[in-house]
């Protein structure tokens, strides 16, 4: 399900912006949900997960480009639109990294392209991110920073290339089928991907950083030809 949120203090134009959303994502067939939002402050507020959030900039402080800036501070990764009078402000827009800017009133055809972009970003990128619960939140990794996952119990712990490791309940199955080919279950506790892995021996995964990882016996000659497999696919 996609998640939306509107950030406008005018309750008329977040109205016209959940109504042109409502009419466009009922032809897409796609479940999604709106969450409105009077104020940058109570956006900030919010500990919800949002995949595009549409972002007046003309409102009491904070205003939608401060608003912006401290999202991205926190380490945002939303799709966001500015939906503003202000063409003027369209180059500021860039420094907080937003996906596009929509003038009022809102034109109905350039908002319809406005989605149908972001909705194809969003497919594209879902095939790069695992996004897993942590507690009543949620947190995206991306696959290409996991070096290997590991489950001990009732936890998964993901690895990651800068040293920090991720820990959520889960089962080792489960994750099995949520990330791509580049992943390998070299043992029944771990999978290793296969970007970071230098080589096989003596029962185990080399890893680029000198990590050692188990190799069940049986599946050896299996992680040997995945990895050849898997750089014959690189061009490396």
């Amino acid at each position: 399900m996609i998640k939306f949120a509107i950030c406008d203090d005018e309750p008329q134009m977040a109205r016209e912006i959940a109504d042109q959303l409502a009419s466009y994502m009922k032809e897409t067939a796609g479940g999604y949900s709106v969450e409105c939002f009077s104020s940058g402050y109570a956006l900030l507020k919010s500990s919800e997960e949002f995949d595009v959030i549409f972002l007046d900039i003309q409102m009491e402080r904070p205003d939608g480009m401060e608003t912006a800036r401290l999202l991205r501070q926190r380490d945002n990764h939303s799709l966001l639109v500015f939906v503003t009078v202000l063409k003027e402000c369209v180059f500021d827009a860039f420094q907080v990294e937003a996906y596009d800017y929509l003038l009022k009133p809102l034109d109905r055809a350039r908002f319809r392209q406005t989605m149908d972009r972001a909705l194809g970003w969003l497919e594209r990128d879902a095939a790069k991110n695992l996004v897993i619960q942590r507690g009543s939140g949620c947190q995206v990794v991306l696959l290409s920073d996991l070096m290997y996952c590991e489950v001990l119990g009732r936890k998964i712990y993901l690895h990651k290339n800068d040293g920090r490791v991720v820990d959520y309940y889960d089962r080792l199955e489960e994750l099995e089928q949520r990330v791509d080919s580049r992943f390998f279950k070299c043992h029944r506790s771990y999978l290793v991907n296969l970007d970071y892995v230098s080589g096989c021996q003596g029962g185990q995964v080399l890893l680029q950083r000198g990590e050692r990882l188990p190799v069940s016996r049986l599946r050896e000659r299996e992680l040997t030809q995945a990895l050849l497999r898997h750089m014959k696919e690189r061009g490396a």
